[in-house]
């Protein structure tokens, strides 16, 4: 038996849930937690995922549109969010003022389809509403 002492290697850091490659500090964490803001509508639907993911709803109110917003919003956390697909883009980006995104968001037990449409208010992108697709 060897008297090498084995160290523990620090674990990586957890994988953002919106799905994209990035530690979740390193891409929706900061925009959670105010250190930088959503680019692009993609980015703010992503952000806005990971924030359901998250139990986040503070977050959530703060992202939606003021003249859409509800007065308050009750998570059910019986819902294991369980991964998001991008299905398309239109618009959105830095040099858009509106956007729509369409995704599939999978849950235990079904799925959410959805087309989200975004604004910018004030220079930031912002959630307004969406049609649920079949």
């Amino acid at each position: 038996m060897s008297s090498r002492r084995r160290t523990a290697r620090p674990s990586a850091p957890a994988t953002c849930p919106c799905g994209l490659p990035e530690p979740y500090e390193r891409c929706c964490g900061r925009y959670h937690s105010g250190a930088a803001a959503a680019p692009t509508a993609e980015a703010l639907m992503r952000s806005r995922y990971a924030a359901f993911v998250r139990g986040d709803a503070p977050y959530l109110l703060r992202t939606w549109h003021p003249r859409t917003r509800p007065a308050r919003l009750d998570l059910d956390p019986g819902t294991r969010w369980t991964g998001l697909e991008v299905l398309g883009t239109a618009d959105g980006s830095a040099f858009h003022a509106t956007g729509t995104v369409t995704f599939r968001a999978s849950f235990r037990g079904g799925s959410l389809h959805e087309r989200s449409r975004f604004e910018r208010v004030d220079g930031a992108w912002v959630y307004v509403d969406g049609d649920f697709l079949e």
